[in-house]
């Protein structure tokens, strides 16, 4: 059973809360907890006050129907919910609450304390939903992207002995080093060839003297 006490320190209208909370008593869900309630205060007949009442889960209007025989009861849940405000005039204040789609929800005449500390508890629910379901998504982004991670490593394993290879270079020196630009006869380009096998140390000395003999022999 809900405490009416506790829903009337602000000056609240007993009759009104006590009509709502009896009404309300079976409607809540499982785990769901009322926080605050602001009566409707108009300045001059207030016979029929219109309550918003805020939980844990949702935000309640409690309007009265056929001169308060009735009750009609319209909930919004939090998620449902882009933002809360309220905005305080000469006779009491407004309190707006601007769903996700649709036209805004305006309250007005509700008395400027209870205005302050229903949108006080409204905006803190509003933002701790608002962290829960970015936790979510954020666990949902890591499980997501986790099997991608692991499957990256032996990869980029495979391929570190491709990246190791080059030993290249020596070839492409060995081809720059010995330019041979327009012999003057066959002769000297068979001396300059064989001087550069000796250079590079491809062949021994007294290979050098025989082969460099028989060319000259030759010619």
């Amino acid at each position: 059973m809900i405490l009416i006490d506790r829903f009337l320190s602000d000056e609240q209208d007993p009759k009104a809360v006590e009509k709502v909370l009896g009404k309300l008593n079976d409607m809540l869900s499982a785990n769901e907890e009322l926080i605050y309630m602001a009566v409707q205060k108009r300045p001059a007949v207030n016979l029929l006050p219109t309550c918003i009442v805020v939980s844990n889960k949702r935000i309640f209007y409690c309007e009265p129907g056929n001169f308060g025989i009735t009750m009609n009861f319209k909930d919004i849940s939090w998620k449902t919910i882009k933002e809360v405000s309220f905005k305080e005039e000469i006779f009491g204040s407004k309190f707006i609450c601007v769903p996700t789609y649709g036209e805004n929800i305006i309250t007005e005449y509700i008395p400027k304390v209870q205005a302050r500390k229903l949108y006080q508890a409204a905006h803190e629910q509003l933002e701790a939903f608002k962290e829960q379901q970015r936790q979510i998504e954020l666990e949902e982004r890591r499980s997501s992207t986790s099997p991608v991670t692991v499957n990256t490593v032996p990869s980029a394993i495979e391929e570190e002995p491709i990246t190791f290879i080059p030993p290249t270079p020596v070839a492409t020196s060995f081809a720059v080093a010995a330019p041979v630009e327009e012999p003057e006869d066959e002769t000297t380009l068979k001396l300059r060839k064989l001087k550069t096998l000796y250079d590079k140390q491809l062949i021994t000395l007294e290979e050098y003297e025989a082969k460099k003999a028989d060319i000259l022999d030759s010619f």
